[in-house]
């Protein structure tokens, strides 16, 4: 299958209701990119769930979502640290039982724990760290699987990113982790039956809290913002994807930062 072009997914604009009817799973969605891709997605017509272990932000989130007056949301608090197996089974049992449906599923929480050259790395905070990025996520997926094969264009984004660096870790793993995940599900799930489309996005360097955390010194005003990226999730998660999947769409240099931003003015 030819890449898709990103700059082609960044002009993307989805129609108002294109996303109507479906119900949306979005985790790390009480802020940055998943809390804008939730606006987005419920802006098209979407039910969103929104999915997160910042129960203040989350509730922020819900009614940024409301105030529009779009499709009520749902909230699920949840901390792939410490879930459980039966967790996700009872997480997708209380979405089919109140929402009947799941069609789309972002993955996109993250969380890096700390940078530390890999000799000095504490094993029980790599465990941490490698549930919150890699077995949580696995574990969610393969919970919402059966819904997402009957939704009829069931589809999975994963924010993925390149973290095969220096002293990035059990983060860096789980994100390589993440993008073996997408070629796996890609291949299981391409067939005309229980067709899901199963994509990831590298965004790039991004105006986020997650980004701050970690690069202190960095200007942000010379980064884009999260609502600069939604378009590509859009796309992904609608019917105009068709039967694209195992794409790894990567969006960093390609992404405008405004004249005002450029010049650090607020």
């Amino acid at each position: 299958m030819p890449e898709l072009d990103p700059q082609m997914l960044l002009d993307y604009r989805a129609e108002p209701d294109s996303l109507a009817g479906r119900v949306m799973l979005v985790t790390g969605a009480a802020e940055g990119i998943g809390k804008a891709v939730s606006l987005a997605a419920a802006a098209a017509g979407a039910t969103v769930i929104l999915l997160d272990r910042d129960i203040k932000r989350l509730e922020q989130a819900y009614d940024a979502i409301e105030s529009e007056g779009h499709p009520q949301p749902a909230i699920y608090p949840l901390n792939f640290e410490g879930a459980t197996v039966k967790d996700y089974a009872d997480l997708a049992d209380n979405v089919l039982e109140s929402l009947g449906r799941l069609d789309g599923l972002v993955l996109n929480a993250g969380w890096a724990g700390s940078l530390t050259p890999m000799k000095y790395y504490d094993p029980e905070l790599w465990a941490q760290v490698m549930n919150a990025n890699l077995n949580g996520p696995v574990l969610l997926t393969q919970a919402v699987l059966p819904m997402l094969e009957v939704s009829g264009e069931g589809s999975i984004v994963v924010s993925t990113q390149n973290a095969r660096k220096a002293f990035w870790g059990a983060f860096g793993v789980a994100k390589a982790g993440q993008d073996a995940l997408i070629d796996i599900l890609s291949l299981e799930h391409s067939g005309a039956k229980g067709f899901i489309r199963v994509n990831g996005i590298d965004t790039g360097p991004v105006r986020t809290r997650f980004r701050a955390l970690h690069y202190p010194g960095e200007n942000p005003s010379l980064l884009p913002t999260p609502d600069q990226v939604v378009a590509p999730y859009l796309y992904l998660l609608g019917p105009d994807a068709g039967q694209i999947t195992g794409q790894h769409i990567v969006l960093e240099g390609r992404i405008p930062v405004s004249d005002a931003a450029a010049t650090g003015a607020s």
